[in-house]
């Protein structure tokens, strides 16, 4: 069995792309050698910023022979149809077989197709794979026409120690590689796989990327116990910088003194969003004025140039984002609210200064919904809430909106209540981010998200399939956590009209309302199903008519998860099922609905006459639970249906003969579908 190394070798790949690329060419690789019936044992994918390796043993030295029998046509056959199979499998008349079918005569050829080389097959399925590789970008350099995401420099191609001769555009395949761009830069052969491993790792190349992620992380941890610090821990910078270096060298340098008074979030993000540095903490938990950064060198002095080069770069970040902060104190948030008109929200939408108006006016409906907020005060952080997109450091550091205007605020002297509400205005980002509990910050963080989805609704701007490009689903699943989360008994479609009423009625307004009931029922089938809860029960409850309070139809939901799954429940809704299938063909037959008032005197048999009284006793008693909202209590009433249900349907005929006991019949069963129909529309419950 023999091995194969691949190695293709560029200027960087974006440590963004580096995974994904290199799980796809090991797909692309290994789907080829399967439908080239070339089977193959350990496949091994590695990558760093400069290449993408795979290494393949196991495989054959050549696919296997195939011997395959077809027929043909009859023997008897016109010619021409003969000759056209003889010529399409490569045979001639005497080396096919007559054979005797129950169809008659036909010529059978048996066609054998010898296995090509593996070397052969390799080089094709390598080749495809290159061209199908998916970047996210990609690039042309010189005049050649062919792409990847940067300068394709080399190909290595190795099928058992020979090289393969892969090409790429002007790019062919040899059995050369080499070392780390600064340390090892010279060129060197290689045999094999273990020889490309060894002698990459001697000229300062880490091929593993989960063992450049070990050292990383080690490497800082250490620093950091060294220097009586503690590392703050940071997956994804992790994963980002582990993708930037091929022999990491953790060094740690100083934060200058003057800087530590700027608000801490700025001074992560300078150091870590633009300039891939590691945060440190002391022992209380305060931000250190140190930081650690991965060189991809080992220099003869330490690496001081290195720490000291990287120390210049962030004092001049630093000064940018010192000069902001204190020049954006002098002003107030209120003060900046005139310049919101200069900033367009989106074009059929109006300005954020327009924006901020219907927050205000969102803040206020929803606060008398919320236990314990106050209305002024949401109305407050509603009015200023944008007020930090126009400040110097909101302008340089995107990510800091809302958390600046809390710090601007807290300057400005405004209620802490107000001070919060602006930082978690937009949250929750996402399923991971912390949700708003203060009652002032889920007024406002509601408003925010309730105007986006209204604007862009009355606009038709809807999300289609995978696209989403104002975070509609986000924002959506947003406010279901800020409803869900605090136990808010706010009536979605009221909202809904009120945030759609302040714009223009030339918009869409019904409609928008419409759509968006219907957005909110598919955002908490998918927010509940991640919880393991039915998405049919939830569509079973939401079709109740005016059912919008989330909390309500939270409960609901359980209750009904429960009682469909007891044995009551399933025979009742099995029950349900034969009424509301027998009046379906019925109603459609007869053109009319059953829907009325059932004719005691026509109760003819006693079974309908029991059924008859346990549908008016349930529903008597479920009401009055149904209205207090105790869902168990009032469904277990509904249980008790099964027995007449039951022996309705197995001693009354409903079809009789007589049309008024049929038409009556019917009627008790439509009684049946409009009871169950208190509780949820079942005909949306999957059997």
């Amino acid at each position: 069995m023999a091995e194969l190394l691949l190695e293709l070798f560029s200027e960087e790949i974006p440590a963004r792309m580096q995974a994904r690329a290199s799980a796809d060419l090991e797909k692309l690789v290994t789907d080829g050698l399967k439908a080239a019936d070339l089977a193959f044992g350990k496949v091994e994918s590695l990558v760093t910023p400069r290449r993408l390796t795979l290494i393949i043993d196991g495989l054959p030295e050549k696919q296997p022979d195939l011997r395959e029998e077809r027929r043909g046509p009859r023997a008897d056959a016109p010619e021409k149809a003969i000759n056209g199979f003889l010529t399409g499998n490569g045979v001639t008349l005497e080396q096919c077989e007559k054979r005797e079918t129950p169809k008659g005569v036909f010529l059978f050829a048996i066609v054998e197709q010898k296995g090509r080389a593996a070397s052969v097959v390799i080089k094709d399925i390598i080749e495809d794979a290159m061209n199908k590789l998916p970047w996210p970008k990609s690039m042309r350099w010189a005049d050649h026409k062919v792409r990847w995401v940067r300068q394709l420099e080399r190909i290595l191609c190795l099928f058992d120690g020979n090289v393969v001769p892969v090409s790429y555009g002007v790019v062919s395949a040899g059995d050369v590689t080499s070392g780390h761009r600064f340390l090892a830069p010279a060129s060197f052969s290689v045999k094999n796989a273990a020889e490309y491993k060894a002698k990459l790792n001697f000229a300062k190349v880490m091929l593993d990327r989960e063992e450049r992620k070990r050292v990383i992380a080690d490497g800082c941890r250490k620093i950091a116990d060294d220097a009586g610090l503690k590392l703050v821990d940071d997956p994804g910078l992790l994963d980002e910088v582990c993708g930037l270096v091929e022999w990491p060298v953790p060094v740690m340098g100083k934060i200058d003194d003057h800087f530590m008074d700027v608000p801490r979030e700025v001074l992560e993000t300078s150091m870590r969003e633009h300039q891939k540095y590691f945060v440190l903490e002391d022992a209380s938990g305060k931000l250190a004025a140190r930081f650690i950064t991965i060189s991809n060198m080992v220099t003869l002095d330490a690496n001081a140039q290195i720490i000291a080069g990287n120390e210049r770069v962030l004092r001049a970040r630093l000064h940018d984002a010192k000069f902001f902060w204190d020049q954006d104190r002098k002003v107030t948030l209120e003060s900046r609210l005139p310049k919101l008109e200069n900033i367009v929200f989106h074009a059929k939408l109006g300005t954020v200064a327009e924006r901020v108006l219907r927050m205000r006016g969102l803040a206020r409906e929803v606060s008398s919904s919320i236990p314990g907020c106050d209305v002024k005060l949401a109305d407050r952080a509603a009015e200023i809430a944008k007020a930090d997109l126009v400040s110097n450091m909101v302008f340089e550091f995107t990510e800091l909106q809302g958390l600046m205007g809390k710090y601007y605020a807290e300057n400005d002297g405004e209620k802490p209540e107000v001070a919060q509400a602006i930082a978690e205005h937009y949250a929750p980002a996402g399923p991971s981010d912390t949700c708003p509990t203060a009652p002032v910050s889920v007024a406002v963080a509601l408003a925010e998200k309730l105007d986006t989805l209204a604007g862009f609704f009355a606009i038709d701007e809807k999300p289609t399939g995978s696209k989403d490009p104002f975070a509609l689903r986000r924002a959506a699943l947003g406010v279901i956590r800020l409803v869900l989360e605090n136990g808010l008994r706010l009536p979605l479609r009221r909202l809904f009209d009120y945030a759609v009423s302040q714009y223009p009625a030339s918009i869409r307004r019904d409609a928008a309302v419409e759509d968006l009931l219907a957005f909110f029922a598919d955002r908490l089938k998918v927010h509940l199903r991640e919880q393991g809860v039915r998405h049919d029960l939830v569509s079973a409850v939401f079709a109740l008519d005016g059912e919008d309070d989330l909390v309500r139809l939270l409960a609901r939901v359980d209750a009904l998860a429960d009682f469909v799954s007891g044995e009551s429940g399933v025979n009742l809704l099995a029950g349900y099922k034969r009424a509301s299938n027998i009046l379906r063909i019925e109603e459609k037959k007869d053109n009319v609905s059953y829907d009325a008032t059932v004719d005691v005197a026509l109760l003819s048999q006693d079974e309908e006459r029991r059924l008859y009284e346990a549908l008016i006793d349930v529903r008597h008693k479920a009401l009055p639970l149904l209205r207090a909202e105790d869902y168990a209590a009032a469904m277990a009433g509904f249980a008790e249906l099964r027995g007449p249900v039951d022996a309705f349907f197995e001693k009354v005929t409903v079809n009789s003969d007589n049309a008024d006991e049929r038409t009556n019949r019917l009627k008790l069963l439509a009684q049946i579908r409009a009871a169950m129909h208190d509780i949820a529309d079942f005909s949306k419950i999957e059997s």
